[in-house]
């Protein structure tokens, strides 16, 4: 009572007109759950949402399908809770099914009575246990269809930045969109299982809060995966709070796709980035239409894919909200506010080079030696793109939207870029030759930008 006053006054503090709180698990079971209700609403004025477990995978699912690029798939989203596990299946359209389990690491820990190691007849107990509450559901879950699984809460987010870090994934501005592989969850318990709670946090991405349960939750989190017969887990970092966020904003105005125009959760976030830091989208659009060109007329030559090409379209959406914060040196704040600005539906590694690419769309062009910590895909990523978005940025140098399109002509040595227009281009020209030294020396070829 005392934290949850706490709370509200600080609230009250920031003008807050509405305060959203949701009551889950533990007051949901506990003998004096009503009583505290009761005590929140006569004593500090909030009135909490007594939520079931169903309608918490719901909401659960509603954050993640804003968070993950769900596509076209059905995903079944795991959130380990201390009380409870919520499992639900569902595609960016609908939820297909949920259920709650009374499996949760403070639950687990009750059942154990001790945070120490556990010997190998305790995990066989447990085991056992997590299969006769989780089997019967797993399977009605199989049933409905799903080719991926997606995890959020923290238990498993320290448990997947566990294994990351485990296999050298250092500098991980976000966990969203990564994947981890069961087995290296698998080896990552073993090693918690038989470490005495003080040691735990050694292992890097284990957090000192976590250290008293985080084994257990890695043990539950490994049974359950091995009942759903998937290789890897997806990590999430929206879980309830964010759904809570989702379902009142939906429910006291508009829809959140009414918001703002895109087709996959990438676009719709990097056009609220837009949005967010007043830039002006329609001149990004144009950007993208003649990196697009540009891309595709190249394919011959450049090697990338459509996973690289999908990269490029979003950098160019959001390769200049760093003018919001000063226009001098704009690329390189740019850069930071896209590796800490939580874009959905990107992993890591995918933020990482749109951070870069936004970084070395003008001035001087990615350096060897500034990306030689990269791997080998994302150097050429950086190189390769950043050369394609330096020219098209070029192309609109003016902001007229003068270039209408380019049209390629490959030679041997050489690359002719012809652009097209009613207007004279002459600056658009001068800048984009300007720039067009990073994709010359990833091409091979000298580059010329002449009016067709």
């Amino acid at each position: 009572m005392q934290t949850i006053s706490r709370y509200v006054q600080l609230a009250d503090e920031y003008g807050v007109e509405h305060i959203i709180t949701a009551a889950t698990s533990a007051t949901r079971e506990a003998k004096n759950g009503r009583e505290f209700l009761d005590r929140l609403i006569q004593d500090i004025g909030l009135s909490p949402q007594l939520i079931s477990g169903k309608e918490e995978s719901r909401l659960i699912f509603l954050a993640v399908k804003r968070a993950i690029d769900l596509q076209s798939n059905n995903v079944m989203v795991i959130d380990i809770g201390g009380g409870s596990t919520e499992a639900v299946v569902g595609n960016k359209d609908a939820v297909l099914f949920r259920s709650s389990m009374k499996l949760g690491v403070l639950r687990l820990l009750d059942k154990v009575g001790n945070q120490g190691p556990l010997t190998k007849e305790k995990q066989e107990d447990l085991k056992h246990h997590i299969k006769g509450i989780a089997e019967k559901v797993f399977l009605e879950a199989k049933a409905t269809g799903f080719t991926k699984v997606v995890g959020t809460s923290g238990s498993i987010r320290t448990l997947g930045e566990a294994a990351l870090l485990m296999n050298k994934k250092g500098n991980l501005s976000s966990i969203n969109a990564e994947t981890v592989k069961v087995k290296d969850i698998e080896k990552i318990t073993t090693k918690l299982l038989n470490l005495p709670a003080e040691k735990r946090s050694e292992i890097p991405g284990i957090n000192e809060n976590r250290v008293d349960a985080i084994h257990l939750g890695g043990l539950l989190l490994v049974e359950l995966l091995k009942l759903t017969d998937v290789k890897e887990l997806t990590l999430s970092d929206a879980s309830l709070r964010e759904g809570l966020i989702v379902d009142y904003v939906e429910k006291n105005g508009q829809k959140l796709e009414d918001l703002v125009l895109g087709s996959s959760i990438r676009e719709k976030s990097c056009m609220l980035k837009s949005m967010k830091y007043d830039t002006d989208i329609l001149e990004n659009k144009h950007v993208a239409q003649l990196a697009m060109q540009l891309f595709d007329q190249l394919k011959d030559y450049h090697g990338m894919d459509l996973a690289a090409r999908d990269l490029l379209y979003h950098a160019c959406l959001i390769y200049d909200i760093g003018t919001y914060v000063n226009f001098q040196n704009y690329h390189k704040h740019s850069k930071y506010l896209i590796l800490k600005g939580r874009l959905r539906g990107f992993n890591n590694n995918e933020l990482l080079v749109l951070a870069n690419l936004a970084r070395y769309h003008r001035k001087k062009g990615p350096k060897k030696k500034k990306i030689k910590k990269f791997s080998k895909k994302e150097r050429q990523l950086v190189l390769g793109l950043s050369g394609i978005l330096r020219i098209a940025v070029g192309l609109d140098k003016t902001k007229n939207q003068w270039v209408e399109n380019v049209y390629c002509m490959p030679e041997k040595d050489s690359l002719t870029i012809k652009i097209f227009g009613d207007a004279t281009m002459d600056l658009e020209i001068w800048e984009a030759q300007r720039f067009s030294d990073t994709l010359s020396k990833f091409l091979g070829k000298k580059i010329e930008v002449v009016k067709g």
